[in-house]
């Protein structure tokens, strides 16, 4: 059985985040262990499957669930805490995982710390959402989600516009634009941008409010629910217009599941609104459902969504020591395994890589073996709330 906390925790929200980490760690995998991925994108609808777009696709939903709940998670904080200590805690928090980005889990991705290459990652938007909320916070209620439905629904607006000028490019870069650039002999590889990744996390903040004890279940129920088909609603009507939305148009292919597969082939970096919306919108509809799911499988699924960061961390240290002796098992070197810009662009390692249904065994078998060691850390993060630190995983 779930163990109580000190502190009253949402078992539906915990369980949505356990949910999206291992499916995020299901596309870690892919990453480490697919050979089709050396080769082509898995949304390159000329040489991909079904198999291997969906797969992807299904991935497609962790970095907006961790960005909004962590908003939401945010707001059960500032429940107990006066703004100015939210603030603070929310700087603190968000700079933690700057640095951590750029640490642990770079060393973890790269099993090297080479400052030559900087690559801007989840971890890394995460902490910048965070310091961007704490002054968020001291802005009017409606202001703030006015302002993050326009950014939203209006940054592809921005889509086709480049600035001139190298710093201003590079600015713009990180603002809005995914990029691979050198800039005084280092390299960038931006992948997570601050618009509109900002302007999700103030949503999920908001969306707390809905958890208050005056709000009843039944009305927090049908809200989640009627946002979430809504956005869902509003996908599918933007998406078929196809003028708006997203960075590449659908369009009818030589079969009808190619057709699908353009049709939801929306874009992640940066995050188009279709992206948003398909995403977060069936998030919303999940959390609105699972209030009343029981049953193991639940609470396992909660157990990881309580220990997030410490799940993220070990996972991708094993998935990449697996991938090191599944490459000297292969026939290539350990030296191999130690990558310069990412894993699928080593030239050292073409011609490595399994099956996809190798990489859907070695992804059960790592979250089986990774079970254990979050039920254990989230019963010690709940027998030692004295240790300030444990916070920060």
């Amino acid at each position: 059985m779930i163990k109580p906390t000190s502190r009253k925790r949402i078992a539906s929200i915990d369980m949505l985040r356990g949910l999206v980490i291992i499916l995020m760690a299901l596309d870690h995998v892919r990453d480490y262990f697919h050979a089709d991925a050396f080769l082509f994108e898995p949304n390159d609808l000329t040489q991909t499957t079904g198999a291997i777009f969906w797969t992807r696709f299904i991935t497609h939903y962790c970095a907006p669930v961790f960005v909004f709940l962590a908003g939401t998670s945010a707001f059960f904080v500032g429940q107990k805490r006066d703004k100015h200590s939210l603030a603070k805690w929310l700087l603190k928090r968000g700079v933690w995982l700057i640095i951590a980005e750029f640490t642990i889990i770079k060393f973890a991705w790269f099993f090297k710390l080479d400052y030559q290459f900087l690559h801007f990652l989840v971890i890394w938007i995460l902490g910048v959402c965070m310091i961007f909320l704490a002054g968020f916070i001291y802005l009017p209620r409606k202001l703030t989600i006015a302002l993050c439905l326009i950014g939203i629904f209006g940054h592809n607006l921005l889509d086709n516009y480049s600035p001139s000028g190298e710093l201003a490019s590079i600015f713009w870069n990180f603002l809005h634009q995914f990029a691979l650039l050198e800039y005084q002999n280092t390299t960038y590889m931006i992948i997570y941008v601050l618009i509109p990744w900002v302007f999700v996390m103030p949503l999920g903040y908001y969306m707390g409010e809905l958890y208050l004890p005056k709000v009843e279940t039944p009305v927090r129920r049908k809200r989640l629910m009627q946002w979430g088909i809504g956005m869902v609603v509003v996908f599918l009507a933007v998406r078929l217009v196809n003028i708006y939305g997203d960075l590449v148009p659908w369009s009818a292919q030589d079969s009808l599941s190619l057709t699908i597969m353009s049709f939801f082939n929306v874009s992640k970096y940066p995050p188009s609104l279709l992206y948003l919306l398909i995403t977060l919108g069936p998030s919303l509809v999940f959390l609105s459902l699972a209030e009343k799911w029981k049953g193991s499988f639940v609470e396992r699924m909660v157990i990881v969504g309580r220990v997030p960061m410490f799940f993220y961390i070990i996972h991708l240290y094993l998935i990449h020591i697996l991938a090191l002796f599944a490459a000297i098992a292969t026939g290539f070197s350990a030296s191999d395994m130690v990558i310069d810009l990412w894993i699928n662009m080593s030239p050292n390692l073409e011609g490595y890589g399994f099956g996809l249904g190798v990489v859907y065994l070695l992804w059960l078998v790592i979250i089986i073996a990774l079970y254990p060691l979050c039920r254990k850390y989230n019963d010690y993060k709940n027998n030692n709330r004295d240790k300030w630190w444990l916070s920060y995983f």
